[in-house]
């Protein structure tokens, strides 16, 4: 009876620490919930051969592994990237991860018509810039509420999650 006991005891102990995983939601409704997960693109190369377009560096290369590790329990539908080689080389090891394909996305055109169907009740990674993966943020929350992100800082993660009611965001430092 003991061992049952100790038995059943681990099973609930094992069960209650899994790790919990994302899925798109669905209300009474039937409204999806989109969940964006934006990010900056790691550490980029400062003595790059082509400063217009730079490559990751080491401490970048590192940095876009530890995204990969983040996001291995999160089921992402869709990953997005601005076309330059630094947020396309964050983005790939997350996508190949998933067997996803990289999308590009018109940093000029954030959050339109168009993204909005292709990403309704979806999860979605969308890697930018310094400057647009705030201005991502505000587009999707209609607002002005966050400014560029300091040129040293490539751990901020952005969660937006849209549905029926106004959206919600959530700000996390991710080393």
């Amino acid at each position: 009876m003991k061992h049952l006991a100790v038995f059943l005891l681990l099973g609930l102990l094992f069960t209650s620490c899994k790790e919990k995983t994302e899925s798109p939601q669905t209300t009474e409704t039937n409204e999806q919930i989109s969940t964006y997960y934006l990010i900056r693109h790691a550490e980029k190369n400062r003595a790059s051969e082509t400063p217009e377009d730079p490559e990751l560096n080491e401490m970048g290369i590192a940095r876009a592994e530890r995204w990969k590790s983040y996001f291995d329990s999160i089921p992402l539908d869709l990953v997005y990237s601005t076309d330059y080689r630094r947020t396309q080389e964050t983005a790939a090891p997350i996508a190949k991860m998933k067997d996803l394909t990289v999308r590009s996305y018109d940093p000029k055109n954030l959050y339109d018509s168009k993204f909005q169907r292709e990403t309704e009740g979806k999860l979605v990674l969308v890697v930018g810039h310094s400057n647009t993966t705030p201005a991502f943020v505000n587009s999707i929350l209609n607002s002005n509420t966050y400014s560029s992100i300091d040129d040293s800082e490539n751990g901020l993660l952005y969660r937006v999650v849209v549905g029926k009611e106004e959206p919600q965001v959530s700000i996390l430092k991710v080393e």
